[in-house]
């Protein structure tokens, strides 16, 4: 058994041979990490506790888990779910009982749900860590506690986590495995060849003015004392900026705002001089023709270093470009359909509507990176300042900062890709999100206004919509009525829709 065996739950992770060791100085061994990292120095900190893996207890002498007394019976798991119930004295109090205890009551993301499930100070100053923020205590004057003989994996692996070096896993893409770059693209290009293929563009953004004028100085200058929605917060620039220089967060808060445009009063539009304007080859969003009634489409992007987004698929069927105007994002990408299957560790309901997948970006490529990489399908960039990203409707893809990012983004609807954009709308109602409150049927409204603006597209796009159901059933059909030879006899695998239509079968 390794020392980090256990680390990763292993209903999704069976294959532990490809986990590094986190030795008891804090060296992970490189013999122990996938092939593609072998020949790097991997170092990783010891914990500030001294606590260490579950592995290592099966060398070790003396074990603090026995001063837990009756709640040895509990695991680990059912501890911290237990503590989950408790308020910050509690949590205090509870931890001064032993130095197990005080371990496991000192477990950031219990601090961390503290704070966020609190009334929020209209003035914050960030600590350096949630336990310091939620106590208002200088991190100077925070208890250290040495647990040199506490096993855990529990504890000990969001912080492995949150310090192995995720740099070694964005270098050495395969040449297959490489998103294609280019200077730019025409609106005709795009739409002949490029809907439903990632690349990266280098020219378009370096002529937009927040590409020359904004940093993280600048946007403190003139917006610190703006607030913005970084995931479950709403914090003033100011704050935020100090959280994003001086956290220790496994998956560190993503400052992810919907209504930036309105809050910073930009511009937007190259006819109207604006500070931004969307790269022209991607053409005319269709989405644009519902006007206030459209759903959340762009949003401000900025993160430390390690932040970024799990795998997922951009909302209603929609594509996306994300152009990153400071630092850099490593992206990982898998097309969807029913030939392909999920990226390796992610699991999705029949229905798609729910999505697990490891608790965070590291966690994933410990475990799976090097898999993903062998898997069909795997396309990986690095999109570098002044660069923008096109994201396919319904690909896979996972992003993280692997420098402090600033990035805009924004979703839409290319002509090719309507009929998807209205089939979703119309056959997922549950799954479709970001509309108005006061708009109750998306499809029927976004048809209404399409039909008004442009009827020729919408009969167009209705047209291809009957064409692949009328299609499908006949596959259907056929393969009930015994139609279809079979894989033995045929010398091939009969699935289900092509390209990106990852549609049910009726």
């Amino acid at each position: 058994m390794t020392p980090l065996a256990g680390l990763v739950d292993t209903s999704i992770a069976p294959d532990l041979s490809m986990t590094p060791l986190a030795t008891e100085n804090g060296q992970a061994d490189p013999r122990d990490w996938p092939p593609n990292l072998r020949d790097k120095t991997v170092t990783v900190p010891p914990h500030p506790l001294k606590l260490k893996p579950a592995g290592n207890a099966y060398t070790s002498r003396e074990n603090l888990r026995i001063s837990l007394g009756s709640l040895t019976a509990l695991t680990d798991e059912l501890i911290i779910q237990t503590m989950e119930f408790l308020d910050g004295i509690s949590l205090l109090k509870i931890g001064a009982t032993c130095k197990a205890l005080f371990a496991f009551a000192s477990l950031e993301e219990l601090w961390k749900s503290l704070f966020i499930g609190s009334v929020q100070p209209t003035s914050m100053t960030w600590q350096g860590t949630w336990r310091s923020t939620y106590l208002r205590v200088e991190a100077s004057q925070t208890s250290r506690v040495c647990c040199t003989n506490l096993f855990s994996d529990v504890l000990h692996r969001p912080f492995f986590c949150a310090n192995v070096p995720i740099t070694p896993y964005t270098v050495n893409i395969p040449t297959g495995n490489a998103i294609t770059q280019l200077p730019n693209l025409t609106p005709a290009e795009f739409s002949a060849n490029w809907t439903d293929k990632p690349f990266i563009l280098t020219e378009p953004v370096r002529e937009w003015p927040v590409y020359k004028d904004w940093s993280t100085k600048a946007l403190l200058e003139k917006y610190g004392h703006v607030k913005f929605r970084a995931e479950a917060v709403d914090w003033p620039l100011s704050d935020y900026v100090q959280y994003m220089q001086n956290n220790t967060d496994e998956s560190p808060l993503y400052l992810f705002d919907r209504a930036f445009v309105e809050k910073m009063r930009l511009k937007v539009g190259r006819a109207d001089h604006g500070e931004y304007w969307a790269p022209e080859c991607f053409g005319e969003d269709l989405f644009g023709v519902l006007g206030d009634q459209r759903p959340d489409s762009r949003w401000l992007i900025v993160g430390p270093e390690r932040s970024g987004s799990t795998f997922h698929k951009d909302p209603n069927a929609t594509s996306a470009w994300n152009a990153v105007l400071r630092g850099s994002k490593y992206w990982i990408m898998f097309p969807s359909s029913p030939s392909f299957p999920p990226p390796p560790g992610v699991f999705v309901s029949e229905d798609q509507s729910e999505v697990t997948s490891p608790l965070s970006i590291a966690e994933w490529l410990i475990t799976f990176h090097a898999e993903a990489r062998r898997t069909r399908g795997c396309l990986e960039g690095v999109c570098t300042e002044g660069e923008v990203l096109h994201v396919p409707s319904g690909w896979w893809h996972l992003v993280v900062n692997l420098s402090p990012a600033i990035a805009i983004t924004q979703n839409f609807i290319p002509r090719k890709h309507l009929p998807a954009a209205l089939d979703f709308l119309k056959d997922k109602p549950n799954q479709v999100s970001g509309f108005p409150v006061g708009v109750a049927d998306p499809f029927a409204t976004f048809v209404q206004q399409l039909q008004q603006k442009h009827p020729h597209i919408l009969e167009e796009a209705l047209a291809t919509m009957k064409t692949r159901k009328e299609g499908k059933k006949r596959k259907w059909d056929d393969l009930v009525k015994g139609n279809v030879e079979s894989p033995a006899d045929s010398g091939f695998n009969f699935v289900f829709g092509t390209g990106d239509d990852d549609d049910d079968i009726p």
